[in-house]
């Protein structure tokens, strides 16, 4: 899939385009909120970015936990059900568009930890747990969505190296493939890590089939880029954010230029979409100058 010639367009933020479509995600499960409330608005977001040229959809688990459900009186069984209509909700927006040709995959999205806190802690890491611990909250999630019927699992945002092993750790027992991106600051993770280092926790595991950086700046992409590859031989997946700041509310200019993917591309990024506040329109825009750059 991530492997063969020509660059693969991922979607963007799935709540970006949820929140333009009216729907208020101001609660602690986000995203995750429609797999209850609004399935139907989760099926329309995939397909828009499918109509937009996407190839991948990254599916509305990010938020989802065993932890966040539970407070919602849901229990396990209930909570495995609606990580699977994540899935199944991708795959109905990839029927919906089937007929324009071509072939989509669903990536099936594996948030850190700190982003089940609803407080920012994504961006931060060192939650003061072990990676005993870390592997231990996250496995029942990713058992289910092992079996979901996705192509490949998205391990994304991930804001330093132990919780990055706990995952890795994970998908190799598990024996599915996946992505690992972790969200960076300039050449360090979240956490202050080096990208060798952290890059270098996927080396040698065979089902994490590419590596790289999201909800990060964009211009923190090409040095990413240069590190992964550099560090391990492997695909590289980047999909930033607007480059506005998240202080709460976001704040400052946006900075995502599509015209930036052909440098992407040429640094050697495999798969090009965006994160938060990248809707439809900047995905289009990628697509078409790809498109334009590498035609097939």
């Amino acid at each position: 899939m991530l492997s063969g010639p020509g660059i693969v367009v991922a979607d963007g933020g799935l709540a970006t385009e949820l929140e333009r479509r009216g729907n208020d995600l101001s609660d602690p499960l986000w995203s995750a909120r429609l797999l209850v409330d609004s399935p139907a608005e989760v099926v329309a977001a995939h397909a828009a970015y499918f109509r937009a040229g996407a190839r991948i959809a990254t599916t509305a688990s990010y938020q989802a936990s065993f932890t966040g459900f539970a407070a919602r009186g849901l229990g396990f069984d209930d909570t495995a059900a609606l990580l699977r209509r994540s899935v199944e909700l991708a795959d109905a927006a990839r029927q919906e568009v089937a007929g324009d040709g071509g072939q989509r995959w669903i990536a099936a999205s594996v948030g850190p930890y700190g982003a089940v806190l609803a407080d920012g802690s994504e961006y931060r890491g060192r939650y003061g747990k072990t990676v005993a611990e870390l592997r231990a909250w996250h496995r029942p999630r990713l058992e289910v969505l092992a079996g979901s019927g996705a192509d490949l699992l998205a391990v994304e945002t991930v804001p330093d190296v132990d919780e990055a092993e706990a995952l890795v750790d994970l998908v190799r027992e598990l024996g599915v493939p996946a992505w690992v991106s972790y969200t960076v600051d300039g050449d360090r993770t979240r956490a202050g890590q080096p990208l060798d280092e952290a890059f270098a926790v996927v080396d040698g595991v065979d089902e994490v089939i590419a590596v790289g950086v999201n909800c990060c700046r964009p211009q923190d992409v090409p040095g990413a880029i240069r590190t992964a590859r550099r560090v391990v031989d492997k695909p590289v997946v980047v999909y930033p954010n607007s480059g506005e700041d998240w202080t709460g509310t976001w704040t400052g200019a946006a900075r995502f230029d599509a015209a930036a993917a052909r440098g992407w591309a040429a640094d050697g990024a495999s798969v090009i979409g965006g994160c938060c506040r990248v809707g439809p329109e900047l995905i289009a825009g990628v697509a078409d100058l790809l498109r334009a750059e590498r035609p097939g």
